[in-house]
């Protein structure tokens, strides 16, 4: 299963990428591990059907989808990656089965996750991301009935937006404090994306025209298991209290990059201030400190679909010239209008990362609420490690387990790393990125020998 170059995750980067290389003159291996490719902007979108609701930025993920239909791309749905090594290839599962891809390039594109929204009652059933209910709107056409939407961000306004649109419009949104004021002064720059401006801006008329309550400066969340088995949602704003009854409750603060791949293998990574997170160090290309590795998309920094595109078009013009395949003056031709198109589409991340940050009750929350969901660790817990001695991410894992479970951190280390910057007041950019060890998803000791023998690894 040899290829030129293996691009894992059928996202907007992923799938621009393998269409450029492809035509290009490569051989590509594109692995993703859902049933269809789309990644999570574009889930399902080559197979929905009667879901005008979901918007016509969406359905404009169909026409990459179409450009997979090349001889020169292989795509492998349901492959899970859960190991890259730098001699040997990537190594992936299907159906019970590990294999190794060997290739001489290979692009990291798995986009971005959720981040954490923790406070007291937030494992409980009925809460959920507000993105992975998206998730289940593209894949299943399944829309949440009765929810509340609580948050910040961008998304929020369009899963209202999509939910209005499907007959099911939220009972309330709960926004936390925004500083729209505080972000003002980006907003020249962000006009250089007006029509993604006037998209959101139509979203946020759309809801307000439904007449969907929305509350804002909402601040102290708290959710509760009601005898009926339905949510009872408490949250301040102001000097006021509220107390709301839902069947289901979404939440969302934004996306951080994904990036237990690359961090699994080592690259070099820097801390993102605007986004609270850590990100693999790229150069304009989206190469990597490993020569032969390229990373785009959101997994490299938040950027959205059409700068997720762009991002993946570049990279697959970088390896084209590293394989001989293109020369330097026709990748910077080529790039020109690219460059354009992503400039384009980050102009207006400045000012949402200004005007939506992140509240800090939320990255560190009240000491009873429960952070690793894994290994059922409290806030207090991890207060009182941080205060006698575990001050960092490996050593809360080797007291308290965080970040060891079955997701490996990705649903605590955010937290975790504000709650030890609170108790020592140290920067969280001083406290990572935390080291992954492969595999990064849960593989088997069977799985694992169905590979055979392995060369053995030289120090």
């Amino acid at each position: 299963m040899s290829a030129d170059l293996v691009i894992i995750g059928a996202g907007p980067a992923g799938m621009a990428a393998a269409r450029v290389a492809a035509e290009g003159g490569l051989s590509v291996t594109l692995l993703d591990e859902q049933e269809r490719a789309g990644g999570q902007i574009y889930r399902n979108v080559g197979a929905v059907a009667g879901r005008g609701w979901l918007g016509a930025d969406y359905a404009r993920g169909g026409a990459l989808v179409q450009g997979l239909d090349h001889p020169g791309i292989t795509h492998q749905p349901r492959a899970t990656v859960w190991r890259i090594d730098a001699r040997r290839g990537v190594i992936w599962l299907r159906d019970g089965q590990s294999h190794v891809s060997p290739a001489a390039h290979v692009l990291i594109a798995t986009g971005a996750q959720e981040r954490p929204v923790p406070f007291p009652g937030w494992t409980l059933p009925g809460l959920m991301p507000a993105g992975a209910a998206q998730i289940l709107m593209k894949q299943s056409g399944m829309v949440p009935d009765e929810a509340i939407l609580a948050g910040a961000g961008p998304l929020l306004y369009l899963v209202a937006a999509q939910m209005i649109a499907a007959g099911a419009p939220p009972v309330a949104l709960v926004e936390t404090p925004t500083a729209i004021t505080h972000a003002l002064p980006k907003l020249p720059r962000a006009l250089f994306g007006l029509p993604t401006l006037i998209k959101g801006l139509g979203l946020i008329a759309r809801i307000r025209a439904a007449g969907i309550p929305w509350y804002r400066g909402a601040a102290d969340f708290r959710a509760e298991t009601t005898e009926d088995g339905r949510i009872r949602f408490d949250f301040t704003t102001g000097k006021q209290s509220h107390s709301l009854t839902c069947g289901l409750l979404l939440t969302h603060l934004g996306v951080i990059p994904q990036s237990h791949l690359t961090r699994s293998m080592g690259l070099a990574h820097e801390y993102d201030a605007e986004q609270g997170a850590w990100r693999p160090t790229l150069d304009p290309w989206g190469q990597s400190s490993e020569p032969h590795v390229f990373v785009a998309g959101d997994g490299g920094g938040i950027g959205g679909a059409e700068a997720a595109r762009a991002k993946g078009a570049l990279a697959a013009l970088a390896i084209l010239h590293q394989a001989g395949k293109l020369d330097a003056a026709g990748r910077d031709r080529r790039a020109a209008p690219l460059r354009r198109a992503l400039s384009r589409a980050l102009s207006l991340r400045p000012f949402l990362y200004a005007a939506y940050s992140v509240p800090s009750a939320f990255l560190a929350p009240p000491d009873e609420t429960i952070v690793c969901r894994c290994e059922e660790v409290t806030a207090g817990s991890i207060r009182k490690a941080a205060c006698t001695g575990a001050e960092g991410l490996r050593l809360m894992r080797t007291s308290l387990r965080t970040g060891m479970g079955p997701c490996q951190g990705r649903m605590c280390e955010t937290t975790v790393i504000g709650l030890i910057a609170e108790a020592t007041d140290r920067p969280a950019s001083t406290l990572g990125p935390g080291r992954i060890r492969t595999p990064v998803k849960p593989v088997t000791l069977a799985e694992i020998a169905a590979l055979g023998p392995q060369p053995e690894e030289t120090t």
